[in-house]
């Protein structure tokens, strides 16, 4: 197995455990072999911290136009505005120079809040510039969660979007101990004014703020590759948010990266190039890839903030990269295959042969663009259409990606389609699946460049570092792109970080080829009354394969011998399923009814028995919930991860009811 990694340099041994509960045993350390097995980038002369990322590029091409907007006309959204790099760059030096007259410098926290906008990415490069801490707050959070970070990060300025002004008040009096400015990426309003006034803090408009640094001129402080440009807080699906500090460093290294990856697939990115921004850059996902696109001198264009409206901010600006979360890329599948399959005979035979013809042909070698350049003219132009016609590569990441939608997209929308895989505490990307190269479908791909990687043994879940066969266990991840620890939790970071290897919780194996599979997470575990171990977010993952089924908890404990689920059954499916089998009623009362229960566990275990699934695996009872999981009522985190003991608090009755019935 090891021998034929192709993808992989070892650069580390294997452990062996240590005895009597001693450190589980680990397997090799690996880095990719693209770009040499290096352990980080040449150095570049300047380049020091996020801010020179900027500078270089405004010295190199202060033409170029950086960030856009929709001008709104009379209610109506129009073409993309741009500001260029060097007009973006004097505002940044004004925004500086205004913080700094409010007593802020390097060390100093500010919050920013609000949904992506170019006022958001100035406010970013503004703290850059003063080496002072960019502490994204976000939205999906609640208000709690707002004032938690506010008050745990000392924040002492914050730039706010206009609507979410309100959401800021609420966080007073607590917030008010540091916070002593709010500044408006747009307007303020009288009672507003009065509100915060009353307590204590200043605010500001944004063109009343950009005046406010005067002709003054601040140094610009020196700034350290070690220093902390940003503490980014993570949800995570138990307690507070975690405050992850991350250095100029790890920035530099990933954004370095993600260049030679590019570059060694033929897909450098260039000026020309146009990102659309809708992903929340409060998210490391996105930061680091706007990071990328500043790095390159190419565009950003924003969204208008609203979902309904992304597809058509997308036909206005036709960007050349799209990145998604597979919640959006699940809904581009679905309305695409409700497309074919509505849109008559003729039409859907003919999608039909040609993606099975293409299918084919890129399973066999063929690059995307030269498996079926016919049927892309006929047949997939009019996908590509639909995401603005230019697309080149389309990147998911935050949560797997099912198999199913990924080979689809891959056909279907004439461009590369990659999944990567990381955290918060790696700055995102650690691996990425490789272009045109079907066989890592379902994987995340080898370890992106300057990323050490290697699994450990998780004996209690039966995975074994060592196997010859297929080595399991906890990925650990090591390099400069790491995080520099949780703020004012070193008990946190010890948990995690042990002899220099960062523990991720998630389970991979290795793949013959040197790419990684996500396989599990090693806290979802647990065992059921008659002493099985179940690993339920596998199962999760293969349940949510069949048919008429969008999402499913699953759920089980030690003093039950089986599994129940809840499920977020599909629309369409089953109002189908109802017309034929004759149930009437709206999709709220269809999900009541016991036949249409009986039809989805059958869907269930048909898909179990196809998984050659053990017995104790297979779910015995299920509730059908109308309503997706949300975060309104905190079932998943921003990045849809299942809040497993909230959804049990939520759905305690249901689940004990489903284990009465049973008995």
């Amino acid at each position: 197995m090891a021998g034929s990694m192709k993808h992989l340099v070892q650069v580390g041994e294997a452990r062996e455990a240590v005895a009597d509960g001693g450190a589980p045993s680990a397997g090799p350390a690996y880095r990719c072999a693209a770009g040499g097995g290096a352990a980080s980038p040449p150095a570049v002369p300047g380049l020091e911290c996020c801010w020179d990322i900027f500078r270089m590029t405004v010295e190199k091409c202060p033409g170029n136009r950086m960030l856009g907007r929709r001008e709104i006309v009379d209610g109506k959204a129009g073409k993309y505005t741009w500001m260029t790099y060097k007009e973006a760059y004097d505002t940044v030096l004004k925004v500086g120079a205004s913080i700094r007259s409010r007593g802020i410098s390097k060390g100093g926290r500010c919050g920013i809040y609000g949904a992506n906008c170019p006022e958001w990415v100035i406010s970013m490069q503004a703290c850059n510039a003063h080496g002072i801490y960019c502490v994204p707050l976000y939205d999906t959070l609640g208000a709690g969660a707002v004032e938690f970070i506010l008050c745990h990060a000392e924040v002492e300025i914050a730039f706010v979007e206009e609507k979410k002004i309100g959401e800021v008040l609420k966080t007073f009096p607590n917030a008010t101990r540091y916070l002593k400015t709010i500044v408006s990426f747009g307007k303020v309003n009288p009672e507003q004014k009065e509100k915060v006034e009353q307590n204590g803090v200043s605010i500001y408009s944004w063109e009343e703020f950009l005046q406010l640094g005067g002709e003054e001129k601040y140094e610009l402080p020196t700034k350290e590759k070690d220093d902390i440009c940003t503490i980014m807080y993570t949800s995570g699906t138990t307690g507070d948010p975690k405050g992850v500090l991350i250095s100029n460093r790890s920035i530099i290294t990933i954004v370095s990266a993600v260049d030679e990856f590019l570059g060694n697939s033929n897909e450098q990115l260039r000026e020309d190039d146009v990102y659309i921004s809708y992903l929340p850059l409060a998210h490391i996902f996105d930061r680091v890839l706007e990071e990328v696109f500043i790095h390159h001198g190419a565009s950003i264009g924003f969204w208008r903030g609203d979902v309904k409206l992304l597809v058509d901010d997308i036909g206005e600006l036709k960007p050349t990269v799209f990145c998604a979360v597979p919640r959006v890329l699940d809904r581009i599948y679905g309305g695409l295959q409700d497309k074919v399959s509505t849109g008559g005979f003729l039409k859907k035979t003919l999608f039909n042969v040609a993606y099975k013809y293409k299918q084919g042909n890129m399973m066999k070698g063929s690059k995307h663009e030269e498996a079926a350049a016919i049927f892309d003219k006929l047949v997939f132009t009019k996908v590509k259409r639909g995401l603005g016609g230019r697309v080149r590569l389309i990147l998911s990441g935050a949560a797997p990606l099912s198999n199913h939608v990924e080979e689809f997209l891959r056909v279907v929308t004439c461009s590369l389609v990659l999944q990567g895989y990381g955290l918060t505490e790696t700055c995102a990307g650690s691996f990425v699946s490789l272009p045109n190269n079907m066989s890592m479908l379902g994987t995340v791909g080898p370890p992106v460049p300057y990323v050490e990687v290697r699994l450990e043994s998780v004996p209690e879940m039966g995975y074994d570092a060592l196997s010859k066969e297929s080595p399991r266990g906890e990925i650990c991840i090591r390099g400069d792109t790491l995080f520099s620890g949780y703020y004012k939790r070193e008990d946190l970071t010890k948990e995690v970080f042990v002899d220099g290897w960062f523990h991720t919780g998630d389970i991979g194996e290795w793949q013959p080829d040197g790419s990684m599979k996500i396989i599990d997470r090693k806290k979802n575990i647990f065992k059921l009354s008659q002493g099985e171990y179940v690993a339920v977010e596998n199962l999760e993952n293969i349940f949510s394969q069949a048919p008429g089924v969008d999402s499913i908890w699953v759920y089980g404990n030690s003093f039950e011998s089986c599994l129940v689920a809840v499920v977020n059954p599909n629309k369409q499916a089953l109002e189908r399923w109802a017309e034929s089998n004759g149930v009437t009623g709206d999709f709220a009362s269809i999900c009541e009814d016991p036949k249409a229960k009986e039809f989805i566990l059958g869907e269930l275990t048909k898909t179990g028995k196809e998984k050659k699934l053990k017995g104790f695996e297979f779910i015995k009872a299920v509730h059908l919930e109308p309503v997706p999981f949300d975060m309104d009522r905190d079932l998943i985190t921003p990045t849809y991860k299942k809040k497993r003991p909230q959804l049990l608090k939520y759905y305690q009755s249901v689940i004990d009811n489903m284990y009465k019935n049973m008995k």
